[in-house]
């Protein structure tokens, strides 16, 4: 146990890589899509009485919906690549581990 904890990279030294961040820039970019989500819903909600016609809480939360999904794919394109990149090093870790674990097994060195 002790050798495959030396074979092992030094994960601390990939802070802007790791499996947080991601967590982050995911719960960022959900909870930016969910306050678009609530604006809209109360610009739906609230604009329309200006003029006297009044909207069901429903119907304006299905609008805010449907007009935030590709809404936020344009306002947040930093974001969401940021994710996405997030994802790919996570996954590129992952890969990486995993081959490495599969040449141990096999009794290669890989250094």
């Amino acid at each position: 146990m002790s050798e495959a904890s030396q074979n092992r990279p030094d994960q601390s030294g990939n802070a802007g890589t790791g499996k947080g961040t991601l967590a982050r820039d995911v719960a960022l970019y959900s909870l930016a899509r969910l306050a678009l989500v609530l604006v809209l819903a109360v610009v739906i909600l609230y604009v329309p009485r200006l003029f006297g016609v009044e909207i069901p809480l429903l119907v304006a939360a299905l609008f805010a919906v449907l007009i935030a999904l590709p809404l936020s794919l344009v306002v947040f394109a930093p974001l969401r690549r940021r994710v996405n990149e997030s994802i790919a090093s996570v996954d590129a870790r992952r890969r990486a581990d995993r081959a490495d674990l599969q040449a141990r097994l096999r009794g290669e060195d890989r250094r």
